[in-house]
């Protein structure tokens, strides 16, 4: 799907000075912002952004987005790597 934004030409001049991808910052604003309200879940985050599985950590840890992690996520995840010897 494609979507068209408008913005005034100033403004927008602004915000592409840095030489920026004004198309590629507004789709990420779009799919965080549905990242943390729940509607999009993280795998389709990062096929909406074309990215993998570390890119997306990283992008996320970037913009301050952090998993909420348990006791319970760190006990399961500890008896799988007892589970593989590790």
């Amino acid at each position: 799907m494609n979507l068209t934004l408008e913005i005034p030409d100033e403004i927008a001049r602004r915000l592409t000075a840095a030489g920026h991808d004004l198309s590629r910052r507004a789709l990420e604003g779009l799919a965080l912002e549905e990242l943390r309200v729940g509607r999009i879940s993280e795998p389709e985050l990062a096929e909406m952004l074309g990215l993998g599985r570390l890119e997306l950590d990283r992008f996320l840890k970037a913009h301050g987005v952090y998993q909420d992690i348990t006791i319970e996520d760190v006990d399961r995840d500890i008896a799988d790597l007892k589970k593989l010897g590790l």
